[in-house]
């Protein structure tokens, strides 16, 4: 069986900024618990019309 984590990371925190590199430390530190990375998924965005992407979930799996 697995087990699924979700992260969510901010853009108003600057966390989706094209430098930013703090993803990396999210992923590390669920690496290290044990966790894969899987994936992201856009889950909140401005509006329809610029579509700017302002949240997106980190997705990680673990066994149970």
């Amino acid at each position: 069986m697995k087990k699924y984590e979700y992260v969510t990371i901010s853009a108003k925190t600057g966390l989706l900024s094209t430098k930013s590199t703090a993803h990396r430390e999210i992923i590390d530190e669920y690496a290290a618990k044990g966790y894969r990375y899987v994936g992201w998924f856009p889950s909140k965005m401005s509006n329809m019309l610029s579509g700017v992407l302002e949240e997106i979930e980190l997705i990680f799996e673990t066994d149970v």
